[in-house]
């Protein structure tokens, strides 16, 4: 059953369209006090309105001092997180790397959700609450590069993506096993009509174009992310989700050694221990 959502927290990532802003929305209505997180200042005050969300955090989560400045900003407006929705992500045809050095996809679609969890962990373990990672089908074509994770050799836009993908059902897992008293769960939203990966330009934006005849809304795409915010009955936690159901992800996604080691390599990038 769907329980409402009145006196919780929630802060989502990527809140400034696609699913993010409909995960967003729906869970205001449930009568959450939620947060919305974006890098533009301007659609994330917009959304904040539309919303009436309770607060917004403006930070570019593609670099880690702009996850640890959100993390930071957060805790000193609120005391309490009942529900963080890691949502942001991309996919990048061409490598790019942001201004901390890091290959981007690798950056914004792992190490981002990693360390705001890490930084938020206090929150988060008072609060017993839901971490709700957006990984995709995506990760069953994927395998982590422990030796070259930021793609600086054979770079693919596809293959990094897959990459990051996997890395955040491993990492959901992970979580799961080291925080008994959070629950944390990852999922795959569907195919959506968001305009994601539409940044690439070119014949990438042609062969989108086509992918998204077929594709479903937002609406239905974030309903597996507010299911697993609102959903009472949902005690589960390191489980994968999708359309609305458990399901069994990749057979490399169940590995727990390298669920441990890319935990390990994570925390090399971030620096210290949660």
């Amino acid at each position: 059953m769907t329980e409402g959502m009145a006196g919780k927290t929630v802060l989502v990532t990527g809140a400034t369209g696609g699913i993010g802003l409909v995960t967003a929305r729906e869970l205001a209505r449930k009568g959450a006090w939620v947060w919305v997180l974006g890098r533009n200042p301007e659609k994330t005050a917009e959304v904040a309105r539309e919303i009436g969300a309770a607060g917004t955090l403006v930070e570019d989560l593609s670099e880690l001092a702009g996850v640890r400045q959100a993390a930071a900003k957060f805790q000193e407006r609120s005391r309490r997180l009942d529900v963080l929705v890691n949502n942001a992500g991309g996919l990048f045809n061409r490598r790019q790397e942001t201004r901390e050095g890091t290959e981007t996809t690798w950056a914004l679609n792992h190490l981002a959700p990693f360390l705001l969890t890490r930084e938020l962990l206090p929150l988060l373990r008072a609060a017993e609450a839901r971490v709700i990672t957006v990984s995709s089908s995506a990760h069953a074509f994927g395998r982590v590069r422990f030796d070259d994770p930021e793609f600086r050799h054979g770079y693919s836009g596809w293959a990094a993506y897959n990459q990051s993908k996997l890395a955040n059902v491993l990492f959901a897992r992970e979580l799961a096993r080291r925080e008994p008293r959070i629950r944390s769960n990852s999922l795959h939203p569907g195919r959506v009509r968001t305009g994601f990966g539409y940044n690439n330009g070119g014949f990438f934006n042609r062969v989108w174009g086509v992918i998204d005849r077929f594709a479903i809304s937002p609406e239905q795409g974030a309903r597996t992310s507010i299911l697993l915010a609102s959903d009472a009955s949902i005690t589960a936690t390191g489980r994968y989700f999708d359309q609305e159901r458990e399901a069994r992800p990749a057979a490399q996604a169940l590995d727990d050694g390298a669920a441990l080691r890319l935990w390990n390599l994570s925390e090399e990038y971030v620096g210290g221990q949660g």
